[in-house]
This record gives structure tokens, C-alpha cells and sequence, in this order.
């Protein structure tokens, strides 16, 4: 597992990524939060102190080297809006509600927070340019795998087969029971391939947001994915779980910049 140790922290890092990007998805590990977000919560709508978040983000951001002042972020509103980063976001200032980031400067750090949703995270290396997407259920039957390729090409003139994708740790297939609602909008947004979406685990279906983003990511051209496959329910020593701890949790981080 390309899991990093350093100075009390734990974060996982892709390993297919090129040397031009500093990332990693962050675990719980190596915060000052207590119970129930002990201990590296980056969430600041949860009921933690503030305090102890903005603590945390600036632990995690100095593991890797970078400025808390090169944050940029955005309100995560399950939809498919991207927003571009010229530049930070002022401290204190307002964020876009968007669930895509992107940049082509190495002054900014493209940042999010998780528990349970799908971190998605791309490079190219031919332009230059990095992101970040927040992908929950709503956002995968949305289509925010593809809504990212194609903002990369208007935005950055990308091409799909230049972009490298990585599929972080969320909430597996094993444990992400949905109701008929959810099915039905999974067989909509994915014809044919949505029965393989969702396994039946003993009477109820359940879904794949590992292998829909993926697919979302094949169909718009992109060649080059890797998946960490890991479950944020199952190992609740890493990763913060909505579901489950029953809502009583906190945020784990992910971050992408350019090495510059």
C-alpha cells in the first residue's frame, strides 16, 4: 500500500502520479481534534472547534511542504460546477460552491475535504494542469468524472489521452447500500453497464462508485487510472465515515499542487 508516514501523519499517495505533483489524501492521523473527530479533521461544519481545524489543515498542509495561504477550495455542493484557480483564495473570502478544481499555477493548492465520497484526482503532464473532484453518489450519476475531463479540455486544451486519473479511498461497494431511488437514477445515467454498478449483498443492492467513476473516466477517453480500492468503512483507524459513524465524524483532506 503507497501509504507515507512522516512526523505522526499518515496519508496515502498514488503511485502512477509524475514527479511535476506534490498530493496526498490524507488519513485521520496526526491531529489535535477529540472524539468523535479524532484526530486530523479538516471539516469545519461538523461541530469540531474551529480552532483545532484550522490547526490541523496547518499540520497537513506543512507535511507536504505548502503554505496554508495557498489554499484554494470550495464549498462542495454534490453537483458538477468546476471552478479555476488562478490564484489562492483570499483568506477569509468567499468559496465558490463547486465540486471541481482545477489550476495550471504551482503558487496554488487545490484542497477538499471527505467522509465517504469518491476524491478524484488528475494531472497532465503535457499542460501542466492539476485537479480535484468531489464525487458522491450524487456527483457520479451526474457525471462528474466526465463534467472534469471535459473542463480540463475547454479550459486548458487537455486532451484525454495526456490526463492521468486517480480514484481515492471512499465508501466501497461492499458497504454502500442504496434505496430504489438511487437505482433507478444509476440505470439512467448508465445504461447497459449499471446492473454491474450495483451488486446485490443479500436482499439489497448496493453501489460501485469505484467502477462508475472509472467508466465515466474510459467514455470521455482517459487511459491512464489508478484506484486505491480502499473503503473508508472498513478501516475507520484511517478514514472518517459518515456512514459509518453514523454522522458523528469528521473530514479526512486531500490535496494536489504543482511541484514548482
Amino acid at each position: 500500500m503507497p501509504f507515507i508516514q512522516k512526523n505522526g501523519f499518515r496519508y496515502y499517495q498514488f503511485e502512477s502520479f509524475p514527479d511535476i505533483v506534490i498530493h496526498a489524501i490524507f488519513t485521520r492521523q496526526g491531529g489535535i481534534s477529540p472524539v468523535p473527530w479524532d484526530s486530523l479533521n479538516v471539516g469545519g461544519t461538523v461541530g469540531d472547534d474551529l480552532a483545532n481545524v484550522r490547526e490541523n489543515r496547518f499540520r497537513a498542509f506543512r507535511a507536504l511542504g505548502r503554505d496554508t495561504d495557498s489554499i484554494f477550495d470550495v464549498w462542495q455542493v454534490h453537483g458538477t460546477a468546476a471552478s479555476f484557480a488562478s490564484e489562492p483564495r483570499q483568506p477569509y473570502g468567499h468559496e465558490d460552491k463547486a465540486d471541481l478544481i482545477f489550476t495550471d499555477r504551482p503558487e496554488v493548492s487545490l484542497f477538499m475535504r471527505f467522509a465517504d465520497c469518491t476524491p478524484l484526482l488528475f494531472v497532465d503532464p503535457s499542460r501542466g494542469v492539476i485537479g480535484i473532484a468531489h464525487a458522491g453518489w450524487m456527483g457520479t450519476v451526474g457525471g462528474v468524472a466526465t463534467a472534469a475531463v471535459n473542463a480540463m479540455r475547454e479550459k486548458y486544451g487537455s486532451k484525454p489521452e495526456n490526463i492521468q486519473a486517480a480514484i481515492g479511498p471512499s465508501i466501497g461497494p461492499d458497504h454502500y447500500e442504496i434505496g430504489e431511488d438511487v437505482i433507478q437514477q444509476v440505470h439512467d445515467a448508465f445504461g447497459k453497464d449499471a446492473e454491474a454498478l450495483l451488486p446485490e449483498v443479500g436482499e439489497r443492492r448496493h453501489f460501485d462508485m469505484w467502477a462508475a467513476n472509472r467508466i465515466q473516466l474510459e467514455r470521455a477517453g482517459v487511459d491512464h487510472i489508478e484506484s486505491a480500492n480502499i473503503c473508508t468503512v472498513c478501516h475507520p483507524k484511517d478514514w472518517f465515515s459518515h456512514r459509518g459513524e453514523k454522522g458523528k465524524t469528521g473530514r479526512f483532506g486531500a490535496l494536489i499542487a504543482l511541484n514548482g
